[in-house]
């Protein structure tokens, strides 16, 4: 019998909601295995043989070998399907964005949200500092997209890509961040667009067994 492919992950997590909605979009079947990492579970002694830097999201391959990093398994689930583009330079715009979208992007959108809804926040000076100037990057990176988007459809060539996956995850969820998607009417025409695209699913779904 086949073994199907295994997802450690956060379900609050948006980099594991990526590859969750790419999953989904391949109507690739998986066994989903939630991992708590506020209770430590991404640092027992056993998912760090999996994953030695401790994090989700973790896919597990039929053959056993484990690939972490969101970006990477969008790109290894991505070869071969219109997820992923044929031209070189096509290719090189979506690594661009996923760049952008882990140094640029995730870092000063989804950590206002995890400090505010998933954590808890104690709204202390040093806090409030923290994250205002987190939301001050975030809205930077959400100006360089909706400036990107003002006369396009979707990142890169025009068409849905993992550009789009990576890039909306923490975007569709900025509100819970403080941020005011109302000031990018680019990025909220671009988000409705994701969401109509065959086989959406919502950050709160995924497929198990």
């Amino acid at each position: 019998m086949r073994r199907s492919v295994k997802l450690y992950d956060d379900p609050r997590s948006g980099n594991g909601y990526k590859v969750r909605l790419l999953l989904a979009q391949l109507s690739q079947p998986y066994q989903y295995l939630p991992i708590d990492i506020l209770l430590g579970e991404s640092r027992t002694p056993a998912f760090l043989k999996k994953n030695r830097n401790g994090r989700i999201p973790l896919l597990e391959l039929e053959d056993g070998s484990c690939l972490p990093e969101s970006n990477a398994i969008l790109c290894f689930l991505s070869q071969g399907t219109p997820f992923w583009p044929t031209e070189r330079l096509e290719q090189a715009q979506v690594m661009q964005w996923l760049f952008f979208e882990q140094y640029r992007h995730e870092p000063n959108i989804a950590t206002p949200r995890f400090w505010l809804v998933i954590k808890g926040f104690e709204p202390t000076p040093f806090n409030l500092e923290l994250l205002a100037q987190k939301q001050k990057a975030g809205n930077q990176a959400l100006a360089v997209m909706d400036e990107h988007l003002q006369h396009r459809q979707f990142m890169v060539a025009e068409r849905y890509t993992i550009a789009d996956i990576a890039l909306y995850a923490y975007t569709h969820e900025a509100h819970e961040g403080g941020f005011d998607l109302s000031r990018y009417p680019a990025v909220l025409a671009w988000l409705q667009r994701i969401r109509a695209q065959p086989g959406h699913i919502t950050i709160d779904q995924w497929t198990a067994g």
